[in-house]
């Protein structure tokens, strides 16, 4: 069975990035707020000060905190899970949706495949869990922009191809805008369906299962785009 080339201390810094994107974007640690320090960090993760710098150093390239010499590391502006549902209804940004994913199905088809063949029994119990949540919010009839974009950079990070995962990360802010949140009760079945069909595919280390079952996901992705974008 193929499997990627171990390389934690790469690893690391990719977690600590997702967790604070997550809490970034979701508004859990909002703009102006000042985050741990280096040794903090160290301290709590139990990882070396080089994983904790990697990983500001991502967070600084993205564009969500930045460093004030001798002050510390503050989260900077970021755009709000829900704000976009707004800004989608002109013509420019229904097109953009469109765009997005179009650009999607061509990287996350092939990465559902790699991670097929390459995520560990713990990477599954992660994405299991973004998964639940994001059935569970979506049930709820509530925006769950952000915690759908962590099962599919969960998914991004089990290729074991830091590529994969730095592009899902670079677009995250325009992924979570672009997304299209199902308003009906069968659209939000059909998607949590879709994405347990997903996951399953990976369970199974099907590859060319999980290929088809992410094309659909995102083919369909696609469509409601389109008719978004068409009203």
């Amino acid at each position: 069975m193929e499997r990627a080339a171990p390389e934690r201390r790469l690893s690391l810094a990719q977690q600590l990035v997702l967790e604070l994107s997550q809490k970034i974007l979701s508004g859990e640690l909002p703009a102006g707020s000042k985050l741990p320090t280096e040794q903090a960090f160290t301290e709590e993760r139990k990882v070396s000060r080089t994983v904790v710098r990697e990983a500001m150093s991502r967070l600084q390239a993205e564009g969500l905190v930045e460093t004030r010499r001798g002050i510390g590391t503050f989260v900077v502006d970021a755009t709000r899970p829900g704000e976009y549902q707004d800004g989608l209804q002109d013509s420019s940004d229904t097109h953009d949706a469109v765009a997005i994913t179009e650009l999607r199905m061509s990287l996350e088809v092939e990465a559902a495949a790699l991670a097929a063949r390459r995520a560990t029994p713990e990477q599954l119990q992660v994405i299991r869990t973004a998964l639940d949540r994001a059935n569970e919010v979506g049930l709820r009839h509530k925006d769950c922009a952000s915690i759908e974009f962590d099962f599919h950079l969960q998914i991004a990070l089990c290729t074991g191809n830091r590529f994969f995962s730095d592009a899902m990360m670079h677009m995250s802010k325009a992924l979570i805008g672009a997304t299209q949140v199902a308003t009906d009760e069968r659209s939000r079945l059909l998607q949590a369906r879709e994405r347990e069909q997903i996951y399953a595919a990976l369970e199974q280390r099907d590859a060319e299962v999980a290929r088809a079952a992410m094309l659909l996901h995102l083919t369909n992705r696609l469509y409601q785009a389109r008719n978004a974008e068409a009203g």
